[in-house]
C-alpha cells in the first residue's frame, strides 16, 4: 500500500531540523508523496524550494501557492482593526498571478492554489466588535474569490481552509464553478454539508479529527460519502492525532489517520488505500 499526506506544512520551521530524516521515515512507512500547501507570500519560495531539495529524496513532494485566511486576520488585525485597506489585494493578486505563471509551467511544481478560505472563528476572537468583524471578513471574501479565479483560469484545483464558514463559502463554489474542483481540507461538519461539497466535484480531507471520540458529527460524514470522494492527510505541524495532543504533527501519523479510516469504513484496507491513492492522482496529477 502506498500513501500520500495531501495536506502538510513540511516548511514550516517546527521541520527545519528534521526534514531529511522524516522523509526517510516516511519512505520507510510508504508515505510516497507529500502535498505542501503555502499560507502566505513569504512562504512561497520556500514551498517551491522544498520540492528540489528533496528531488534525490524517494518521497516526492508538491507543492501549492496560496493566501491562508489567517495571514489576512492577523495581519488586518495588527494594522487597523476596522480598515480592508491595509492589504492590498490588487497586489497579492498580481504576485499570485505571477508566481503560478512562472511554476505552473515547470516541471509541474504546482498542483493546487491554497491554502485559501475564511475563517469565521479566529476573525471572532481577533477582532474587537461587528464592524472590524464584518470588515475582515469581507476582506477574507475578497481574497478567496481571487484564489478561486486564479485557480479556474490556470486549470488547478483549490485547497480550501474552513472554519464556521460553511455557508460563505458553499455559495462562492457554486459561483466559482471551477473546472477542477478542490479539497476541502480538514473537513469538520455533518453529512449534509459534506455532500453538498461533494455535489460540487470537491474531495473531503480525512484527518486527526476523526480520531476523537467526540466528532461523532465528522465521523458519520466521512462513513457515509462515496469513498472516492475523500482524501488523507496529517497538517502537520498541527492537528495531531487522539493521545499526541500538546505534540507536533508528523506526516508519519499518517498512518494513524489511515487505521482510524479502515476502523470506520467497511471496505478492506487494501480497497480503501488503492482509492484514496487514484483519488489523489484524479485531483492533483491528471491534467
Amino acid at each position: 500500500m502506498q500513501f500520500t499526506d495531501s495536506h502538510c506544512h513540511l516548511d514550516f520551521t517546527e521541520f527545519e531540523h528534521q526534514r531529511s530524516q522524516l522523509l526517510s521515515q516516511c519512505s520507510q512507512s510508504n508515505i510516497n508523496r507529500i502535498i505542501v500547501p503555502s499560507v502566505n507570500p513569504e512562504h512561497w519560495q520556500r514551498v517551491l524550494s522544498l520540492s528540489s531539495q528533496a528531488s534525490n529524496s524517494t518521497v516526492k513532494i508538491s507543492c501549492c501557492l496560496g493566501i491562508h485566511p489567517w495571514f489576512l486576520i492577523l495581519q488586518d488585525n495588527s494594522l487597523n482593526k476596522n480598515s480592508t485597506n491595509n492589504i492590498d489585494l490588487a497586489f497579492n493578486e498580481q504576485q499570485l498571478k505571477q508566481a503560478v505563471i512562472k511554476h505552473n509551467n515547470s516541471n509541474n511544481n504546482i498542483v493546487a492554489i491554497g491554502e485559501c478560505g475564511i475563517d469565521v472563528f479566529k476573525a471572532k476572537k481577533h477582532t474587537e466588535n461587528e464592524q472590524a468583524l464584518n470588515s475582515n471578513l469581507n476582506l477574507q471574501q475578497a481574497f478567496f474569490e481571487m484564489q478561486l479565479h486564479i485557480a479556474k483560469k490556470n486549470n488547478l484545483p483549490v485547497i480550501i481552509h474552513h472554519c464556521q464558514s460553511h455557508q460563505l463559502i458553499l455559495p462562492l463554489l457554486k459561483k466559482a464553478r471551477l473546472s477542477r474542483a478542490g479539497v476541502i481540507h480538514a473537513f469538520s461538519g455533518s453529512y449534509q454539508q459534506a455532500k453538498a461539497y461533494v455535489d460540487l466535484g470537491f474531495k473531503l480531507g480525512v484527518g486527526g479529527t476523526i480520531t476523537y471520540a467526540r466528532s461523532q458529527k465528522t465521523i458519520n460524514a466521512v462513513k457515509r460519502l462515496p469513498l472516492s470522494s475523500l482524501l488523507l492527510e496529517t497538517d502537520a505541524p498541527a492537528m495531531p492525532p487522539f493521545g499526541q495532543q500538546g505534540l507536533v504533527n508528523t506526516p508519519l501519523n499518517l498512518i494513524t489517520v489511515f487505521k482510524a479510516l479502515c476502523t470506520i469504513r467497511d471496505e478492506p484496507e487494501t480497497i480503501i488505500a488503492k482509492q484514496i491513492e487514484s483519488n489523489v492522482e484524479e485531483l492533483f496529477f491528471n491534467r
